[in-house]
């Protein structure tokens, strides 16, 4: 969606909109609609949306309110968006292409906020979708914004570089795997990110081979695409000063291997990259906004398929650590990816603190559904400031525990571990799998997206699909923690 802005209400206008605190309207409202909308109950809570039709200017126009909520409200950023996702969701198929956004009241920041929800909402991934009836496609493509504050334009730049990322986030989740695999993942990535001064590191398998990566090849080697290693690198900070290093897990699919899993549902599995996918939709918005921080992003990116080639239950892996692991089971490959990616970008870039993304087990969902993103960490303020940048982007996070009395769960007669445990705290026992690879010292969290990356359902900023979690999390981290 592209947004303008404009310095008195654009001629011609059809759809006309206001965003409006709780119990009150804009005074220029004609009494038609005021009415209305009492009539209809519309009070301005964050999210409803009321729509009527009035003449101005010899013509009929259409005028939509969408409710804030309370003004002082702890959550007003998010009412805000609500109320330009409201908007969205209700127009974006309604016949109109431009929406004319009246800001009249709004500070700048509140501006961005609406804004941030309208677009964000009326992202959709139609593009494989050829016989739509017409009155399904999206039609809204643009909002031009008039009585705007100072400042207006500014907010939204940042905003913009945070919706550019999302939609990344997303349009990678939401892609097939026959289209989507490990290669044009990185083919995808670079076109994304020229011209925004990232620089971008590939490996291939022989590569990887050279640097000892067992655990991570051992995933992708029943599939006939090849494994890749992606970094992304944006030094926004002095060069000396040590990265943020954001990991993320990028099964491009997922069939369980060996291991194989039902075939009821087994299609979802083309969002077990998510992890990568938001790392990637980080660095954009990241790179986007030119954030003061050094930030590398670092995505495993294999098939898991199950062909004569593929890895066995009952196999033993040599990690790039050098630590052995016995693969109890080839549906447990999400560990192994993020094994030989943690210990590559500690050797490589010696990171201050690192956060990995993964959808990792099905036991965080059965935890937590999709309310919240699993979180575990070695490091108790890294956590806090998670939580904290969790409550602020949205993008919510729930603490777990971890301690040495989950190790001898995963312990192997043979290796060094297993890459499962029993049934039992399966997220623990994945977490503490991954504590293993991370040096001594080195402040580093797990976060578990399982539940968080895909919706059956529309959410407040999203609709059906990929909802691009963890991009507005990595991004509020690095304003807290490495922008401060």
């Amino acid at each position: 969606m592209q947004i303008d802005f404009a310095r008195s209400h654009p001629e011609g206008s059809r759809l006309i909109a206001y965003v409006v605190d709780r119990g009150k309207f804009p005074e220029a409202l004609e009494r038609s609609l005021a009415d209305g909308a009492v009539s209809a109950r519309f009070e301005g809570r964050a999210g409803q949306l009321f729509e009527g039709f009035v003449e101005r200017g010899g013509a009929v126009v259409r005028v939509a309110l969408a409710g804030a909520g309370e003004p002082d409200a702890e959550r007003r950023a998010a009412n805000l968006e609500r109320a330009g996702a409201a908007l969205a969701a209700k127009f974006q198929s309604a016949g109109e292409e431009a929406l004319a956004l009246d800001a009249s009241g709004l500070s700048a920041a509140e501006l961005a906020s609406v804004l941030l929800g309208l677009r964000l909402r009326n992202w959709r991934w139609d593009h494989h979708r050829t016989t739509m009836k017409p009155e399904h496609r999206v039609h809204l493509a643009r909002a031009s914004v008039f009585s705007a504050p100072e400042g207006a334009a500014e907010h939204w730049r940042r905003s913009e570089a945070l919706a550019e990322g999302i939609e990344l986030t997303r349009e990678l989740v939401s892609e097939p795997p026959n289209l989507l695999y490990p290669e044009t993942f990185v083919e995808r990535v670079r076109e994304r990110f020229a011209g925004t001064g990232v620089e971008i590191t590939v490996l291939g398998e022989a590569e990887m081979e050279e640097l000892g990566m067992g655990s991570m090849l051992g995933v992708g080697q029943g599939s006939a695409r090849e494994s890749r290693l992606l970094a992304l690198v944006w030094n926004g900070a002095p060069k000396g000063e040590a990265p943020t290093a954001f990991v993320g897990k990028g099964v491009t699919f997922d069939t369980g291997g060996i291991s194989i899993k039902p075939a009821a549902g087994m299609e979802d599995m083309k969002w077990d990259m998510g992890g990568a996918g938001a790392v990637a939709g980080a660095l954009l918005a990241l790179a986007k906004r030119k954030a003061r921080a050094n930030v590398v992003g670092v995505m495993g990116l294999v098939e898991n398929m199950p062909d004569g080639n593929a890895i066995r239950p009952g196999d033993i892996l040599t990690s790039m650590s050098g630590q052995t692991i016995e693969v109890l089971n080839t549906d447990a490959e999400g560990r192994l990816v993020l094994a030989d990616a943690l210990t590559w970008v500690q050797q490589k870039h010696k990171p201050a603190r690192i956060v990995d993304f993964a959808t990792l087990t099905g036991a965080m969902i059965i935890a937590l559904g999709s309310e919240f993103g699993g979180l575990f960490s070695n490091d108790d303020a890294l956590a806090e400031q998670l939580l904290a940048a969790g409550t602020v982007s949205g993008d919510a996070l729930w603490r777990f525990p971890l301690s040495p009395a989950y190790d001898k769960l995963i312990d192997s007669p043979i290796a060094d571990m297993k890459n499962v445990g029993p049934r039992g705290a399966g997220s623990i026992t994945a977490a503490q799998f991954i504590r293993r690879f991370v040096d001594d010292g080195t402040p580093w969290a797990h976060c578990d997206i399982a539940g968080m990356v895909w919706a059956d359902k529309p959410g407040q900023t999203w609709g059906k699909g990929a909802t691009g979690y963890g991009v507005r999390l990595m991004d509020q981290l690095i304003a807290d923690v490495a922008e401060a």
